[in-house]
């Protein structure tokens, strides 16, 4: 498994391979919240400017502006404020956050100090997904470390800033990942995703201000404070600053988390040269680059592209960035069957709220598990197609525009692999 950077210094990843990088010693040693004692002596304003500044857009999948999203805390609420950190991580293809949460847990601390600090928060909550229940361990401990250095608790190094940490676990629903479904688990109801308006930056957590980032956003704001905001930005491209971590899996000969530089020119590149290629002498078929509810792409549609590794490039390619969970397929892949495993993912995922994801995903499954059982019919590739189209921007929350994304891309951009399973008279269903 490979943990490095390329095309850049090392930010996110810089500490992850020393010995006990888990430990306050080592995160000290090593630049460790230097960031936020200069944090200390900014504005509030100065803060959230430098964060603007940097052009740092949330690593979760929305890619919302993170700076914008602290600005919409209103200063003068006489409520409690809060920070929360998702740790949920379920998107399938995606776990670099859990290389963060594992080897860096300081640098989460420090982030969200610096948040609590810049908004005027004193309470900090992690919410993990319940797979990554072992974390929180790792996590607690660094809690420890930092409350007895006094870096969390009462009167933070010797000043009035009062903020504590607490830690948090799921029970393995994907549909907590959504913000606001996040928030509903966290204050201890079913994680149902909630209407918006009113925004959690005005009526999140226990109805007051919140701002809810993810892990490895939040891992980000201490070197944009240590750079300063516009050094950050610079790393990347003028809509998408700094690095950014793909999770890399499938078929390539080098899977780990990468870090590059947004904007990154070379998809191909990145796939072909720096994952080390395809396994044992295969062919790309298909590359998912941002998590399994983004567009998958074609070979054709990465080779001699140019295919630039930000926001808007891969927008304009054909796909998203999501959450960075880089899934890469070789031709022995079946598409329609892949496509199967998700669709009976999001259906197992759907919380139940809405009719459309809850019935669409449902009759979806039902469909994919027909063909699969050989009775695939010409009219199903459209009859597929119609029924995410009753899904994509008609469900309550985004889950069901990830599962209508997901099947989308297969059938326009696979056809040949439905073809081979629609036949005529290939079943008698």
């Amino acid at each position: 498994m490979e943990i490095k950077a390329i095309g850049c210094e090392p930010l996110q990843l810089k500490r992850v391979h020393l010995k006990d990088s888990h430990t306050l010693k080592v995160y000290q040693e090593n630049g460790g919240y230097a960031s936020l004692k200069k944090a200390m002596n900014m504005s509030s304003d100065d803060i959230i400017n430098e964060v603007k500044a940097s052009a740092l857009r949330g690593r979760g999948g929305a890619g919302f502006p993170t700076g914008m999203k602290w600005s919409f805390v209103p200063r003068d609420s006489p409520k409690q404020k809060y920070i929360v950190c998702n740790a949920d991580e379920s998107e399938p293809g995606t776990f670099k956050d859990r290389y963060l949460l594992e080897l860096d847990p300081h640098a989460l601390i420090e982030g969200m100090l610096i948040a609590a600090f810049a908004l005027g928060s004193e309470a900090c909550y992690i919410y993990y997904r319940g797979e990554y229940r072992y974390l929180i361990d790792i996590m607690d401990k660094a809690i420890e470390e930092a409350k007895a250095a006094n870096l969390v608790g009462k009167n933070i190094l010797g000043s009035d800033f009062n903020c504590e940490f607490y830690t948090h676990t799921g029970a393995g629903a994907y549909i907590c990942g959504e913000e606001t479904a996040l928030l509903s688990s966290l204050e201890g109801y079913r994680g149902h995703p909630r209407m918006k308006p009113p925004f959690p930056a005005i009526e999140g957590l226990y109805a007051c201000p919140t701002v809810v980032n993810n892990v490895e956003t939040l891992t980000a704001i201490p070197q944009i404070i240590e750079m300063g905001g516009e050094a950050w930005h610079n790393l990347g491209t003028e809509k998408s600053g700094g690095t950014k971590l793909w999770s890399v899996s499938g078929h390539v000969k080098k899977p780990g988390v990468y870090e590059l530089p947004m904007g990154y020119m070379d998809m191909e590149k990145f796939i072909m040269e720096d994952c080390g290629g395809i396994r044992n002498g295969h062919e790309l078929k298909a590359c998912i680059p941002g998590g399994s509810s983004v567009y998958a792409m074609r070979a054709d549609q990465i080779f001699g592209k140019k295919v630039r590794m930000d926001y808007e490039g891969l927008v304009e390619a054909g796909s998203l960035v999501g959450s960075g969970g880089f899934i890469v397929m070789d031709e022995t892949v079946d598409i329609v069957d892949s496509t199967k495993n998700l669709t009976e993912f999001y259906k197992h995922e759907s919380c139940g709220w809405c009719t459309p994801c809850r019935e669409g995903t449902d009759w979806l499954t039902k469909i994919f598990t027909r063909i699969a059982d050989g009775g695939g019919r010409p009219e199903d590739a459209q009859l597929i197609l119609d029924l995410v189209d009753n899904i994509e921007g008609k469900s309550f929350c985004a889950l069901g525009d990830a599962a209508a994304w997901a099947i989308q891309g297969a059938v326009k951009r696979f056809p040949e692999d439905f073809k081979k399973h629609l036949l005529p008279n290939n079943g008698n269903n």
